[in-house]
């Protein structure tokens, strides 16, 4: 298998390496092991020193990962783009996985990343360094933690959240988990000790409602 890494932004060139150090672990020599996808076809220069390809282009063996840091625009991309095709997950060799893990195609755990025991992660989930999940959580699709992120034990999350830099949710208890609702948005540096709405967005410390 090979890589196709769609966005060339900060996310994607941060994304590449780990890609090509999972795909040359995982044993042979091939041709363009990692390409990037650009949004717009027109322009396939090189991007950090690797090829970039029109998606049409793509031999049968690239899977695609969706290196966008905005999950909505993740979202997006991944149901147009991924028709007819499938999806990596790209895991740091320095994350660690401790423990039993189900993680979803197109995941993203970056360097230092680590989750732990009894966790059910979505698709197209991000993990930004450092960013910690921790055991019997529950995370949906295309969520994004920023980095240092921390989620302690028994927390549900829904689709479509956004956990900023240096948050920290609270643990839950055992059939009574923490929950942050679909679409919800926790600010940077904000520790989340009550369920959080769908929609919501939550700052401060402890986090509270935004008020607009």
């Amino acid at each position: 298998m090979r890589i196709a890494i769609c966005g060339t932004g900060g996310l994607a060139r941060e994304i590449a390496p780990l890609a090509l150090a999972q795909v040359r672990a995982a044993g042979g020599t091939v041709p363009d092991p990692v390409v990037f996808v650009p949004a717009d076809p027109g322009d396939l220069s090189p991007v950090a020193g690797l090829p970039a390809r029109a998606l049409d282009q793509l031999e049968a063996d690239y899977a695609l990962i969706v290196a966008v840091g905005d999950g909505g625009l993740r979202r997006r991309i991944a149901e147009t783009a991924g028709e007819g095709r499938g999806f990596a997950t790209v895991i740091a060799d320095t994350a660690r996985l401790r423990g039993r893990q189900t993680i979803g195609a197109g995941a993203m755990l970056c360097d230092g990343v680590v989750v732990t025991d009894e966790v059910v992660i979505g698709r197209h989930f991000l993990a930004n360094p450092r960013a910690l999940v921790m055991h019997d959580c529950r995370i949906g699709d295309f969520v994004t933690l920023g980095p240092a992120a921390v989620i302690n034990g028994n927390v549900e999350i829904g689709d479509d959240v956004w956990i900023g830099a240096g948050a920290v949710v609270k643990n839950g208890r055992p059939g009574a988990p923490l929950r942050i609702g679909q679409g919800a948005v926790v600010g940077m540096g904000a520790v989340v000790i009550r369920d959080v709405a769908p929609g919501e967005t939550v700052v401060g410390n402890p986090a509270r409602p935004l008020q607009g």
